[in-house]
């Protein structure tokens, strides 16, 4: 089973623990090359509804951790809409779910699929990009980091792997990814900003193996 994942685009939060948005996106490509199409989703959805199936909605692809149900997923001229209720009751997971997702701690969506047969195809226009125009939806799951966000924390850590150092934004957004808040995350990189500019009386060593440091932890 591949995965897709998202930036988490929530249009409401309720206290009980219901919530909507989009899952996915049309046209955004992912960082395996993958892009889906409009129309991928509706056979599989309308199968499993007439199925009597549920897609499941699971906790960073555990299947173990299921921690809600989708109460509506169906495909729009955007993407893929979907309405979920989580299990407070009783689930510490999907209660820490809920809070993350009321702080904004929590920004990704991730599907679960699987491609039935003449379901992709290379795109004409972009090499190494795969336009994706079925899809056999298997599970829905909530992610602290989607795939997009995650390739940029590994762009920082091969920066410094290649011997050169991020700019200050570079690593503030890193802290960021990694869960420090904003104010935290910028005064941290505004203490770090003399190491990663190079500012002669400091030493380039000592810059390095200090941002190593924190992004080990990462």
């Amino acid at each position: 089973m591949k995965h897709f994942d998202f930036t988490f685009e929530t249009k409401s939060l309720s206290e009980a623990g219901e919530f909507e948005g989009y899952a996915s996106t049309f046209g955004n490509v992912d960082q395996g090359g993958d892009i889906v199409e409009p129309g991928a989703f509706i056979e599989s959805v309308v199968k499993a509804k007439s199925d009597g199936r549920t897609i499941p909605m699971l906790w960073q692809h555990d299947q173990r951790e299921p921690i809600g149900v989708w109460k509506d997923i169906a495909e729009d001229s955007k993407g893929l809409y979907v309405k979920g209720q989580l299990i407070l009751e009783g689930d510490p997971t999907a209660q820490r779910a809920y809070g993350k997702l009321k702080a904004k701690a929590l920004g990704g969506m991730s599907i679960g699929y699987g491609i039935p047969a003449g379901g992709s195809e290379p795109d004409p226009k972009r090499r190494g990009v795969t336009r994706l125009s079925k899809i056999d939806l298997r599970e829905i799951s909530l992610v602290t980091m989607p795939m997009n966000i995650q390739a940029r924390v590994t762009g920082v850590k091969a920066i410094l792997e290649g011997g050169a150092l991020p700019t200050v934004r570079e690593f503030e957004d890193h802290l960021r990814d990694a869960g420090f808040s904003k104010s935290l995350a910028a005064a941290i990189a505004g203490k770090a900003a003399p190491h990663l500019r190079g500012e002669p009386d400091v030493k380039a060593s000592d810059a390095t193996a200090f941002l190593q440091g924190l992004l080990k932890a990462g």
